[in-house]
């Protein structure tokens, strides 16, 4: 018994599916539509993964102008730039990212809750 069988169980990693995903150079390119939950009733929707070519302020203007919200751009090291917007948003987004034609339907994700 001079290597030992033992299997040592790994920490489960919520977002490994996700980072996967984006880190893959395949032609599927997901935009993942989340929710974080602020204190109390408030939320928060992101908007994450579009492609670069697409102008993030002109879009975020639109988003608020249809939902009557406010929103902004950050800047993230790891993600880029998201689309942040107040409230539950995400239903609203995916429709309006697809309606517009800036991502077909099978390239959101839409996670939360």
């Amino acid at each position: 018994m001079s290597e030992l069988d033992i299997q040592i169980p790994n920490a489960f990693d919520p977002f490994a599916e996700a980072t996967a995903e984006d880190s893959s150079a395949g032609s599927k390119e997901y935009v993942h539509i989340r929710i974080q939950q602020r204190n109390g009733r408030k939320s928060l929707t992101t908007v994450q993964g579009l492609k670069k070519e697409f102008s993030y302020n002109k879009i975020l203007k639109d988003l608020k102008k249809e939902f009557c919200c406010n929103g902004t751009v950050v800047q993230d090291p790891e993600l880029g730039q998201v689309i942040q917007l107040q409230g539950d948003q995400r239903k609203n987004a995916s429709t309006f990212l697809i309606q517009a034609g800036i991502v077909k339907k099978e390239h959101i994700k839409i996670h939360g809750f």
